[in-house]
């Protein structure tokens, strides 16, 4: 919630109830799963609810900084979207990189997990990283 109020005080649109309920739904999936496919199981699981498909999509893009197609299908997800594309997904995307527990860690946490479990040349490290510029680029890299 604080990046979203970040961008709203730089003057972007950003629809804030939207990140909230994304931010509290997003790990839905976990539920059935501690797996990367924890976020389609939540889509799914969201969509049974009859929840909004701006939510639904949070929930399914939330992973790493995105997971495109090729990937994902490599990973065995179910065909769809998991790269985020809204600046709302992005936000919560990104959020769920730096909060561990109740407080904000430094994105170099989450990287280096990345670079220990997937190989510092994995792309999902590049995607990051973009999203990390994209994002501190609005609200400062002393967030």
């Amino acid at each position: 919630m604080r990046i979203g109020h970040v961008y709203e005080l730089e003057g972007y649109t950003v629809d804030l109830k939207l990140i909230e309920a994304g931010a509290l739904l997003h790990d839905m999936g976990r539920s059935k799963s501690h797996e990367i496919d924890h976020a389609a199981i939540g889509g799914k699981m969201a969509r049974e609810m009859g929840l909004p498909d701006n939510v639904v999509r949070i929930i399914e893009r939330h992973v790493g900084a995105g997971i495109p197609d090729d990937e994902a299908h490599e990973l065995g997800l179910p065909e769809g979207c998991y790269v985020p594309d809204t600046l709302e997904e992005k936000i919560v995307a990104y959020a769920d990189k730096i909060v561990e527990g109740n407080k904000v860690v430094d994105i170099k946490v989450y990287l280096d997990a990345l670079t220990e479990k997937y190989g510092s040349d994995h792309p999902s490290i590049k995607r990051l990283l973009v999203l990390h510029r994209e994002i501190i680029s609005v609200i400062g890299d002393d967030f």
